[in-house]
């Protein structure tokens, strides 16, 4: 399971569906509705909030709303509450970003060369908007893979 940091934009097709999919999983294990997946790293960071389930359904809505810019037609009535404006962001290290930036262009180096092409030259700049930029390094509980 990935749940991105880095804005969905600059996700290939397979990995917005992926992602799509995966926090659809994410908002089930919130839900209580699961037996696997409960203890995720990458779900440490909105268990950690106070209404999980609303920062997991916010998040859902932004990919969203990335799919809907392509034309894409992912179905928001399983999101199981609407998006929520007046959330605190939730804290991304730099460190974080950078490391999944890292990690989605060895992906589209794979999966999609002509995003690659385009983004390899690129920063890591733009999140999810649940997220807020913060000074630090990988988060603890990120696993990270060696090359």
């Amino acid at each position: 399971m990935r749940i991105w940091s880095v804005h969905p934009k600059f996700l290939d097709s397979k990995g917005l569906v992926a992602l799509w999919r995966e926090t659809l999983l994410a908002q089930r294990v919130l839900q209580g509705l699961t037996k696997g997946y409960k203890n995720h790293p990458q779900l440490h960071r909105f268990k950690n909030q106070h209404s999980p389930l609303s920062y997991i359904c916010t998040y859902l809505h932004f990919v969203c709303d990335e799919a809907d810019s392509r034309g894409y037609k992912f179905d928001r009535t399983k999101l199981v509450l609407a998006q929520d404006n007046s959330l605190l962001l939730i804290p991304v290290t730099t460190g974080q970003v950078n490391y999944e930036w890292q990690h989605l262009l060895k992906k589209l180096h794979v999966r999609a060369p002509e995003l690659f092409a385009q983004y390899e030259s690129l920063d890591a700049t733009e999140i999810n908007p649940i997220f807020q930029t913060i000074e630090g390094e990988i988060e603890d509980w990120e696993i990270v893979l060696k090359n």
